[in-house]
């Protein structure tokens, strides 16, 4: 019932029939689901999530008229970051805030292939145990725990759960009350910014002096966790202030019993639980450790099943009671393993799209670091797009060799050269003369016609100018190229209802869709070379506007890919998702590559070599 269906475990959202009748009324179309409607579908689904599935203070902060993220494992804002697919602009519309312009992906990678970049891995943590499976399977690591230096003296306490929020908060701030009277320091973990606020409204009530640590406050957060092992301190924090701190405590504190950690309910990763424990007890210092659980969190609302209520509810338990029970506690413990699963099969699934673009992010990185080699033949490169322009130029003409020559649509032909090239020929030049005689012509027409406008230039300044406007092209067509592939990644789940594997399909598009790339890469750069017009009256700072671009394009090479990952796989049994630089092309007239003697047209040539996607 309702408009729409909220499935807050797998974070989507679906109108139903009632609720798309209204979104069509309201929008005043007969079918929201028609091609022309399709943004505005995508609006509303966008819209329903920002108002339904996140929450201010939870999973993002308003500040200075922005939308900042919380990220949900460190408790911390990420600066810089934003929702994508048009979710940070509904975010924005729902706060009041400027609504911002979606940005443009310029580059992207995973961690997983980021890191499997580096031929050697290695990692320190106090929490890769539970994640063991992960390291092993995606990075090949195995994980060994180190036993302790001293051993543990902290106690942790089995978990007590109540069954509604209010009793939870209740029974956290009585527990803080008994701690604080006997000077014991408390530490209390929070989940995020909003379940914090809440804890520290209720102890300014019972009028208990506190210092609160999250996302809002972070830069007074050295000093905050300096105290928060002094006596009688009471700290709230958000998971932020779990994480890779050392809490000192004196002698006096050691005898009171150490750092008392009170976690306000389970995370969804065990590791971020664990965490907070050890905050306390470190180096062999005492200290405690409980979780303060209620029905009501999300954990145990979303994924702890009937069972725990069940258990619950055939206790017959009262207002503001609470039970200890071990049996709870594994079924909780098997939640949060049913949610990391959940996360890691996720992630899983993001890895194998991400390896698919791994290979032509490899290819396209390696072309761009050849571009930028001074010793780079940029001259044999044009020349071997130009022949692969009038190569393509002939077939969308239709102009085959065997073809009666009075069969030639010449008109076609000419229209093509003047629309990548702004060339005007009379069709008359190639009137009577077989394919392979207007290919020479049309290749000797090019050749000249460019000399003519880069002659004038020493080889050095052609050089330049040759490089800068390759890698403008190069730069624009790989952005819209990650736009086309998060579009057609975003779509490619629903082949699934077609009895169709959405990896292979994916595979087999983000193929097709990076061949068109690399031709509108190599077609449009001889376009640009061919139609740019060159001011010699342009004043000075232009010239040095000009050449400080260059050097602007002319990243550091520590912001590429290494030169290890520019050799990519020549095998062509798996061609569908491999593409490979291949060896520069010989010239038709060249001796063959291959010792016979003859011309490279009349030999290898002749049908035509094996040609390398870039280069």
């Amino acid at each position: 019932t309702g408009d729409f269906v909220v499935d807050e475990k797998n974070r989507t959202i679906v109108m139903t029939e009632e609720g798309l009748e209204k979104a069509e009324k309201l929008f005043g179309v007969d079918n929201l689901f028609s091609l022309e409607n399709a943004a505005m579908v995508h609006h509303l689904d966008q819209a329903l999530k920002a108002h339904n599935l996140f929450e201010k203070d939870v999973d993002y902060v308003v500040r200075d008229g922005e939308i900042v993220i919380v990220d949900e494992f460190t408790g911390r804002l990420s600066e810089g970051r934003r929702y994508s697919e048009g979710l940070h602009q509904a975010l924005e519309a729902k706060e009041g805030v400027k609504i911002q312009e979606e940005s443009q992906t310029l580059a992207e990678i995973t961690y997983q292939n980021y890191f499997r970049m580096y031929e050697k891995l290695a990692g320190m943590t106090g929490t890769a145990q539970t994640e063991a499976t992960e390291f092993s399977q995606i990075y090949g690591l195995d994980v060994i725990s180190i036993p302790t230096n001293v051993p543990v003296r902290r106690i942790d306490k089995p978990d007590l759960i109540f069954k509604t929020e209010k009793d939870k908060l209740d029974a956290v701030v009585k527990r803080i009350k008994e701690l604080h009277s006997k000077g014991q320091p408390v530490l209390v973990g929070t989940a995020s910014i909003e379940k914090s606020e809440m804890i520290h409204e209720r102890l300014k009530r019972e009028k208990i002096p506190h210092n609160v640590l999250n996302a809002k406050n972070h830069e007074q957060e050295a000093e905050i966790i300096k105290d928060a092992g002094q006596k009688g301190a009471v700290t709230v924090a958000t998971n932020m202030a779990g994480r890779g701190v050392d809490i000192k405590i004196d002698d006096e504190v050691r005898e009171l019993g150490g750092l008392a950690i009170l976690g306000t309910e389970r995370h969804e990763s065990r590791r971020i639980d664990n965490q907070l424990r050890g905050r306390s007890g470190r180096q062999g210092d005492p200290g405690e450790s409980q979780f303060y659980l209620s029905l009501e969190d999300n954990l145990l609302r979303i994924f702890g099943g009937e069972r725990i209520q069940k258990i619950m509810n055939s206790m017959g338990m009262e207002e503001g009671e609470y039970i200890e029970s071990k049996l709870v506690t594994r079924s909780i413990e098997k939640a949060q393993k049913k949610v990391e699963a959940m996360h890691y099969e996720s992630r899983k699934n993001i890895l194998e799209y991400d390896d698919v673009a791994n290979y032509q992010r490899k290819a396209i990185y390696a072309f761009r670091n050849q571009l930028l080699d001074p010793e780079y033949d940029i001259e044999g490169k044009i020349e071997q797009n130009r022949e692969e322009l009038v190569d393509y130029l002939l077939q969308e003409a239709e102009i085959f060799s065997g073809q009666p020559s009075e069969d030639y649509d010449l008109d076609r032909y000419t229209t093509l050269i003047r629309e990548y090239t702004g060339l005007e020929i009379s069709p008359e030049t190639f009137r009577g003369k077989e394919a392979d005689e207007i290919r020479e012509e049309t290749l000797k027409i090019l050749k000249d016609a460019y000399e003519e406008k880069f002659g004038i230039f020493d080889e050095e300044q052609r050089k330049e100018i040759e490089k800068i406007l390759l890698l403008q092209v190069l730069d624009t067509e790989w952005r819209e190229h990650l736009y086309e592939m998060d579009v057609l990644k975003t779509g490619i789940g629903l082949r699934g209802y077609n009895q169709k594997d959405p990896l292979v399909e994916y595979k087999q598009e983000s193929y097709r869709l990076f061949e068109a790339l690399v031709r509108r890469i190599k077609f449009e750069s001889l376009k640009l070379l061919y139609l740019v017009q060159f001011d010699f009256s342009a004043p000075e700072e232009e010239l040095e506007a000009a050449e400080k671009m260059l050097e602007e394009l002319a990243i550091d090479e520590d912001e590429l890919i290494s030169n290890e990952y520019q050799e990519l796989p020549q095998d062509t049994t798996d061609a569908q998702n491999t593409p490979y630089v291949a060896p520069h092309k010989p010239k038709r007239n060249d001796p063959c590559p291959c010792g016979s003697g003859k011309k490279y047209k009349n030999c290898c040539g002749k049908s035509g070599p094996k040609k390398g996607l870039l280069a």
